[in-house]
C-alpha cells in the first residue's frame, strides 16, 4: 500500500486526471436521469458515444432532455476512494448558488440510480412553469453501509455532512456554504435520508426537509443483521428511525411507501408514530414501479421548502 508524500501525490494526480473525466449530459427529458435509473437494471447508462468515452462506459445515444446531468469522479476522504458525484439540474444554466437536495440510493446501488424515474423530467418541467423554486439534487456512491460508518475507515455521513458541501460550493451550487437545503432517499437510502436529518439537527443546523421514498424500516433486528451494517441491534437501535422517533421533530417530513413493499409494516409504525408532514402509502412492490409515481408529490414537497432567498 503506498503511504506518505508517494499516496499523496497518486491522489492529486488522480484528481486532475478525474477533473478531465467529467461528463455533462446536457438538454433532457425522457432519458437522463430516467435512463440512469434504467440503466441500474440493465447495465447500460444514456450516454453519447463521445460521453460514454470520456466516462468510461458503454451506452446508447440520449434523446433530448431539458434537464443537466453532470458526472464526476471525486475522490472522498472519508470514505477513502473515488467516488462519483452526480448533480441534476433544472436547466442548462441555473443561477449561481442554486438549492441543492440530496437524493440518497439504496442498497447495492450507487450514485447513478439514485433517483426514480422521472425525476428530472418532473423537476424541470415544474420549475419552468414556475410550480416550484429552482433547485437540483445531487447524488453520490455512499456504498452499503446504511450512510453510516459500519466499517472503519468508510463513514459515508461524513461523507454527506463534511464533504459534499465543499464539492458543491465548488461547483458554484448549493449557496455559498454549499450546504444541501433537503435530503431524500431511495429505501435505504431513505433511512440514510432521516439519518442525515437527524445529524443535521443535532449540530444545530437541520434541514429544510427530508423525504424518504420506501425507508428501510425494519422492525426486527434478524432482518437487519442480513445487511451487515450494523455491529449488533445496540447499534442498530441508535440510529434506527423507528427507535428515534422525536429526532426529527420540526423537520417536515413526506414517508411514501407501497401497501405491497415488505417495509410497509416499518413504515405505517413510523407513520402512525411520528405523523410525518406527508404519509403516502398506495398499492405498489418495493422498487422503482412504485417509486415513479410519487415523483410530482415529492418534487412539490421539496419545492415548498426551497429557501426563501430563492423562492
Amino acid at each position: 500500500m503506498d503511504t506518505g508524500d508517494d499516496k499523496g501525490g497518486k491522489r492529486a494526480s488522480a484528481r486532475r486526471w478525474i477533473s478531465r473525466r467529467s461528463v455533462l449530459i446536457a438538454g433532457a427529458s425522457g432519458l437522463a436521469v430516467t435512463g440512469i435509473a434504467a440503466g441500474s437494471a440493465t447495465g447500460r447508462l444514456p450516454f453519447s458515444p463521445a460521453l460514454q468515452r470520456a466516462a468510461g462506459v458503454t451506452a446508447p445515444t440520449p434523446t433530448t432532455q431539458t434537464g443537466v446531468v453532470r458526472v464526476e469522479r471525486v475522490f472522498s476522504a472519508a470514505r477513502n476512494r473515488e467516488v462519483e458525484l452526480l448533480t441534476m439540474l433544472p436547466s442548462k444554466s441555473p443561477a449561481p448558488g442554486l438549492p441543492m437536495s440530496l437524493m440518497l440510493h439504496g442498497l447495492r446501488g450507487n450514485a447513478r440510480h439514485a433517483s426514480p424515474t422521472g425525476l428530472l423530467k418532473q423537476l424541470s418541467g415544474e420549475v419552468s412553469r414556475r410550480a416550484v423554486p429552482a433547485f437540483g439534487f445531487v447524488a453520490v456512491d455512499g456504498g452499503d453501509n446504511y450512510w453510516h460508518e459500519a466499517h472503519p475507515g468508510d463513514n459515508p455521513m461524513a461523507m454527506l455532512l463534511e464533504e459534499v458541501p465543499r464539492w458543491l460550493a465548488e461547483r458554484g451550487l448549493g449557496g455559498t456554504d454549499g450546504k444541501p437545503f433537503a435530503c431524500a432517499g431511495l429505501s435505504m437510502g431513505g433511512f440514510g435520508a432521516m439519518l442525515y436529518a437527524r445529524r443535521r439537527a443535532e449540530r444545530h443546523d437541520p434541514p429544510a426537509a427530508v423525504a424518504a421514498l420506501a425507508p428501510a424500516l425494519m422492525t426486527s433486528w434478524s432482518e437487519m443483521n442480513k445487511r451487515k451494517a450494523f455491529r449488533d441491534a445496540a447499534d442498530w437501535a441508535s440510529m434506527d428511525p423507528l427507535k428515534n422517533i422525536g429526532a426529527l421533530k420540526g423537520i417536515p417530513t413526506a414517508i411514501y411507501c407501497g401497501t405491497e413493499d415488505d417495509f410497509i409494516g416499518g413504515v405505517r409504525k413510523y407513520i402512525a408514530e411520528a405523523r410525518p408532514t406527508v404519509a403516502h402509502t398506495a398499492r405498489g412492490r418495493h422498487g422503482d414501479g412504485f417509486n415513479r409515481t410519487v415523483v410530482p408529490s415529492l418534487v412539490g414537497f421539496l419545492g415548498k421548502h426551497v429557501p426563501k432567498a430563492n423562492a
